[in-house]
């Protein structure tokens, strides 16, 4: 978890950003006050660490605290973001029709997880995007006894648009694919909440002792409020004593405290959580996702200099990112005999393969991944946004990295409803996501840029192990004032004129259009 320093300001710098933010989407702020905003936000964070000071909690304050709410670099996500295609350096412009790439994979027509195995049904699209962010207003206050968590909230909401074109003309094809809403959190704030003689008699009320509890002396206050311990006197006779008069002697047993004292919980015990973000998303397919993270740590800091770091030739064919699971063969290649991604396919994949060309069936089970349209994003989607960011001048960037399933401590996870479970369970997902300052045109603005892997488990191998199957999604956002205008016109007329009468009341609808 991270924690701010700043903790004296009035007004913190998530909040400073998220309103500048809040204002240059709808009105139009000057730009120039948008420089460097990754750099004010982040110099305010560090590690929190165990030896570090835990503010107290009084309720007095409760107003305070949440108004003081943090959002950390989530604060910077504020306002739309839409798809940017970025056709000045791109050298395979004249087939990319959509910023973001897709792939999936789904069971074959007429197939079921206790026959056939391998068959399987591919498809890689390209899309475009519109991904809306509005921060919560006020800390979200979650409470925990001893320990009291103010989280900054963030909503979002995701919509997505496939485009393809036309089989007998140059036009192109936008087909809604998906719908998402959900929240991340700025897991921030952690208060020690000490018991008080209000929150004691408000929360709970007192009940005396007893007069015929034996013990009723060892309870000055006439309530059982003392852990007791059973001691041998110097009589040699078994008997209770308050911890105060224990002594280090020997004893045989505890009897509890019932009730709380004034300044309980001030000991402890303490929390630090895992992780500093958290996201949680309802997808149209029927699964719920609950994913948990932190910044990675450069080698400065949270902030990193420079540009995003992609491979180039073999270096990319990392399994972590392929559409082609291990499981799924591994295209009859492995990382100490890669496949180069930036060289045109192999001459196999338009081979007709048989048992002497093919004697482990893993180039057939893959061959059409290498054979797409879209090859190398086909195969490695975010080498997509690699090549979208040659040519730009990327002075910096903080990157998200989270999942669902992490390797220890607290965990996320994936429900299901029953379809999906039974069939193409969901059972993993993992996300990077950057976000950069991009200097252009003597302009300084934000760009994010996202991969998502999620796993699906349907069908077995020929070894009889469970196929995992990836399915990716990348894509590079800007604010919607931020992109060219005829791209910014596709956005307009695919996510807000749709289905309108007045295409110029839908406009309005536009953050970009506001007045």
């Amino acid at each position: 978890m991270l924690k701010r320093n700043d903790l004296g300001d009035e007004m913190q710098e998530s909040q400073k950003i998220a309103s500048f933010s809040a204002q240059e989407n709808e009105l139009g702020a000057d730009p120039g006050a948008n420089n460097n905003i990754l750099e004010k936000l982040m110099k305010g964070y560090t590690k929190l660490e165990i030896d570090d000071a835990l503010r107290p909690f009084y309720e007095h304050n409760l107003q305070k605290i949440v108004d003081d709410v943090d959002y950390g670099v989530l604060a910077a996500l504020q306002g739309t973001w839409v798809s940017y295609n970025n056709k000045a350096t791109n050298p395979t412009v004249d087939r990319l029709i959509g910023s973001g790439v897709h792939t999936t994979i789904m069971p074959s027509p007429g197939t079921n997880s206790g026959t056939i195995p391998g068959k399987y049904s591919f498809d890689c699209q390209q899309y475009i995007e519109k991904l809306t962010f509005d921060l919560v207003p006020g800390g979200v206050r979650n409470r925990g006894g001893a320990n009291e968590q103010f989280c900054g909230a963030v909503k979002y909401e995701q919509s997505v648009k496939s485009v393809s074109t036309e089989k007998e003309s140059a036009a192109l094809k936008y087909t809604p694919i998906h719908e998402e809403n959900g929240m991340y959190l700025w897991l921030s704030d952690v208060f020690n909440y000490a018991a008080t003689e209000k929150t004691i008699k408000e929360d709970r009320g007192l009940l005396p002792v007893a007069e015929t509890n034996p013990n009723k002396d060892l309870y000055p206050d006439g309530y059982p409020d003392e852990t007791l311990f059973l001691v041998l006197n110097d009589k040699g006779v078994k008997e209770y004593v308050t911890l105060a008069n224990l002594n280090g002697r020997h004893y045989y047993a505890i009897l509890a405290a019932k009730e709380l004292k004034p300044g309980a919980g001030q000991t402890g015990p303490y929390f630090i959580p895992d992780y500093s973000i958290s996201r949680s998303g309802v997808i149209p397919h029927g699964s719920t996702i609950t994913l948990l993270g932190d910044l990675a740590q450069g080698d400065n800091g949270f902030l990193i200099k420079g540009a995003p770091q992609f491979p180039e030739g073999n270096a990319a064919w990392k399994y972590d990112h392929l559409a082609i699971s291990r499981t799924m063969g591994g295209a009859g290649a492995s990382e100490s005999d890669p496949i180069n991604l930036d060289a045109p396919p192999p001459p196999w994949v338009f081979e007709t393969l048989n048992h002497v060309t093919d004697p482990e069936e893993n180039k057939i089970y893959t061959q059409r991944i290498l054979a797409n349209p879209l090859y190398p994003y086909s195969v490695r989607p975010d080498l997509r946004l690699r090549d979208t960011n040659k040519g730009q001048e990327i002075t910096n960037h903080v990157l998200i990295q989270m999942s669902s399933k992490n390797k220890t401590g607290a965990q996320g996870g994936i429900i299901n409803v029953p379809f999906v479970d039974r069939f193409v369970s969901t059972v993993e997902m993992k996300m990077n996501l950057w976000i950069e300052t991009v200097k252009e045109d003597g302009k300084e603005f934000l760009q994010l840029q996202y991969e998502q892997i999620i796993f699906f488990e349907f069908a077995f191998g020929d070894s009889g192990g469970t196929t995992s199957w990836p399915h990716i999604q990348v894509n590079t956002l800007r604010k919607i004032e931020d992109i060219p205008e005829d791209q910014r016109q596709i956005i307009i007329d695919q996510f807000y004129n749709t289905g309108k009468k007045d295409a110029a009341a839908a406009a309005a609808g536009c953050p970009y259009h506001k007045e």
